[in-house]
């Protein structure tokens, strides 16, 4: 396990587009992905224990984003065979756990990672209607505790972008595992 943390992408990025399959082969675009008042777009997998950790409040928020016309996908770039809890059978697994009812989707190339320029799991990216990153940071204050957790960052930029409200200058890097980066 590699500890890293996200880069600093500046706001107003656009978002790359992707077209990428979920872990039963259907394919989904960003384009069709989009929710009323933006997406979130949240790098994942399954093995790292920061992700693991998070999981579960990150399938509580898309259900609170979606009643804000924010919809959600989890991306999953660690394909890698030296990896195996990470292939798209045991995503199936991950989503059958947690109930998972948003796109899980498959960077097999790790393309859309390096796009976004995402490095850690999880690395979410908030974009608005018109597809400007408004918020890319940690979900919260305590990956490893919820109990502990004093500050909803992602869910106050959630909140923030369906307000149309400014978001806040200020965004804590998200940490986990680095990606597993194939081809380096």
């Amino acid at each position: 396990m590699s500890l890293v943390e996200s880069l600093d992408v500046a706001p107003g990025m656009q978002m790359p587009q992707f077209h990428l399959k979920d872990s039963f082969g259907q394919v989904h675009s960003s384009d069709q992905a989009m929710g009323k008042n933006g997406l979130l777009v949240v790098f994942t997998c399954n093995h790292c224990p920061y992700a693991d950790a998070q999981w579960p409040r990150l399938v509580r928020l898309a259900g609170f984003a979606r009643k804000l016309g924010i919809n959600t996908v989890a991306i999953n770039s660690n394909i890698n065979p030296d990896y195996p809890g990470d292939s798209p059978e045991k995503m199936k697994d991950k989503i059958a756990e947690l109930g998972i009812d948003f796109p899980y989707l498959v960077d097999e190339t790790q393309d859309i990672a390096r796009a976004y320029k995402a490095q850690c799991t999880p690395d979410p990216y908030l974009f608005d209607a018109q597809r400007r990153l408004v918020y890319h940071g940690r979900i919260d204050d305590s990956w490893k505790d919820e109990a502990k957790v004093t500050s909803e960052e992602l869910k106050d930029a959630l909140q923030r972008l369906a307000q149309g409200d400014p978001m806040l200058p200020q965004q804590t890097p998200a940490m986990g595992c680095s990606i597993k980066w194939r081809y380096e």
